[in-house]
């Protein structure tokens, strides 16, 4: 699907964060505020974001986008990054925020939320019925 995006391999860290081509990419950017998911919440996705809330980054976490082994493990995750300074958050409202207004090529994202938020596509009809 995204045959232009640069893949960043790990030798072997743990934390994404521990491999310098992966935070030097990230800081390329320029960007401060990141939004990070991953396969397990209390590893891929809790220590990355802690390392960059610590030097000093806005981390979302995409709550929902992210899975683990029990809902202890998660509720642990989530504890130690909120208090770490994260904010949790969820793939409706992230996609939401970043869309900011339905007028700039709103329909991309309709046709996702339709499809994957199946009740919220009655909305989206009722708004392009007008």
């Amino acid at each position: 699907m995204f045959p232009d995006v640069n893949v960043i391999a790990r030798p072997g860290q743990i934390n994404a964060w521990d491999n310098e081509e992966f935070v030097s990419a990230i800081k390329k950017t320029g960007r401060k505020k990141l939004i990070i998911a991953g396969i397990v919440t209390d590893v891929c996705v809790a220590f990355p974001t802690i390392a960059a809330l610590a030097e000093g980054f806005d981390v979302y976490v995409v709550i929902d986008a992210s899975g683990t082994t029990s809902v202890t493990n998660r509720d642990a995750a989530i504890s130690r990054m909120v208090h770490a300074g994260a904010v949790m958050s969820n793939w409706f409202s992230i996609v939401s925020e970043l869309q900011r207004d339905w007028r700039d090529e709103g329909e991309k994202l309709a046709k996702l939320l339709a499809a994957r938020c199946v009740p919220y596509a009655n909305l989206i009809a009722s708004h392009q019925a007008k």
